[in-house]
């Protein structure tokens, strides 16, 4: 499914100086943007649908995390619109190794996932915009320009859940573990044997993960930590 990357000669896909409304268009002023997807037809419909902008172009694709990094090094790109999950390195991964190299690095992530946590871990990264697959094309194009100019681009359903995880208490790495074993049906002396502690300290661990999820039973802790992504079901 990977495909090698591919560096875009910007003269293939604009061959005139007059956009289609007669209006002059330069390189120079268009948008240079390095995209990242693992899914082969995924990516060469972005590359079409952006290439076709009078204001933007593809300088570089990468079909994992990896080569996105590489490739940012090398071209700089002015925006990088990159997948969430790849392989080699994640989105996370790669925006944090991007931004340790220029903090002011314009990153979107469009993917299909959308629980609590993942948009956190995204912005928290140094994504300035995130954006579900199923986005309407004018919706991706006005964030690429949004985020180009240095504003942050967040649908607003998808801001209301990063609001809601940032503004609850972080779990403890005991308790996300203990929160894991919970969510696979283990009970509290399953769970105390698989951490080696004791039952007690097991309640006291699922007392203060309802608390930070605001919850009050082991099935609704359990949904409520799917729908954030802290747990897979």
């Amino acid at each position: 499914m990977n495909r090698p990357s591919k560096v875009q000669d910007p003269s293939s896909s604009f061959t005139s100086s007059q956009s289609e409304d007669g209006k002059k268009s330069s390189r120079v002023d268009r948008i240079r943007l390095l995209i990242a997807d693992d899914h082969t037809t995924v990516l060469a419909g972005l590359v079409s649908i952006i290439n076709m902008q009078s204001d933007m172009m593809v300088v570089a694709e990468a079909s994992n995390g990896r080569q996105a990094v590489e490739l940012w090094q090398k071209h700089c790109p002015d925006v990088t619109l990159l997948d969430l999950r790849m392989p080699k390195l994640d989105g996370v991964g790669a925006i944090e190794e991007i931004h340790k190299q220029d903090a002011s690095a314009r990153v979107i992530v469009l993917t299909t996932y959308d629980t609590d946590n993942e948009i956190y871990r995204a912005v928290k990264a140094g994504a300035k915009g995130y954006l579900l697959k199923d986005a309407q094309r004018e919706d991706l194009l006005d964030c690429i320009r949004k985020v180009n100019s240095g504003a942050t681009c967040i649908p607003q359903d998808l801001g209301e859940k990063l609001a809601a995880v940032m503004s609850g208490e972080t779990l403890t790495g005991r308790e996300l573990a203990a929160l894991t074993l919970l969510a696979s049906g283990k009970s509290n002396k399953e769970i105390g044997a698989n951490l080696y502690i004791s039952e007690t300290t097991v309640k006291g661990h699922l007392r203060n993960i309802f608390t930070k999820l605001n919850v009050s039973s082991r099935t609704e802790a359990i949904t409520v930590a799917s729908r954030r992504g802290l747990v897979q079901l």
